[in-house]
């Protein structure tokens, strides 16, 4: 396995085990598996949840991919950032499309949706972050 992947694999897996448990402490304990009136709007609490566990997430996963998983790109910092946010906002619509049809059409509990999810999140975000947000220049 080459250094960078086992890189990515290790920093990606600790801030994707710090997502899933901040998702099981958000939707268990902090929402008590209620809905999230807002007044305007109501929101189920498996994507609450998802939406809160995204703050701590976003910026660990930002810093963790920048230094260690991908130290070696060209690109400057604010369009390492904007690139990443681009590639999170497509993980981002990944994991909301498929925690719905999980738990809201298969009927499956949450915390498993959103393991399942992560699964397939993490396919699209290697992808995108390797060849998109820390583009390495390749040597003629």
């Amino acid at each position: 396995m080459p250094l960078q992947t086992f890189k990515y694999a290790a920093t990606g897996g600790a801030n994707t085990a710090l997502d899933i448990f901040l998702y099981f402490i958000f939707y268990n304990f902090v929402l008590n598996k209620e809905l999230v009136d807002l007044g305007f709007v109501a929101i189920a609490p498996h994507i609450a949840a998802f939406i809160m566990s995204f703050f701590f997430t976003f910026p660990t996963g930002f810093i963790l991919a920048k230094y260690i998983s991908f130290p070696g790109s060209f690109l400057r910092k604010r369009i390492q950032l904007f690139r990443y946010g681009l590639s999170v906002m497509g993980s981002v619509l990944i994991n909301y499309v498929f925690i719905k049809l999980f738990v809201e059409v298969c009927g499956w509990y949450p915390t498993p949706s959103k393991i399942v999810t992560t699964m397939i999140a993490i396919l699209f975000s290697y992808t995108a972050q390797k060849y998109f947000t820390f583009k390495v220049k390749i040597n003629e």
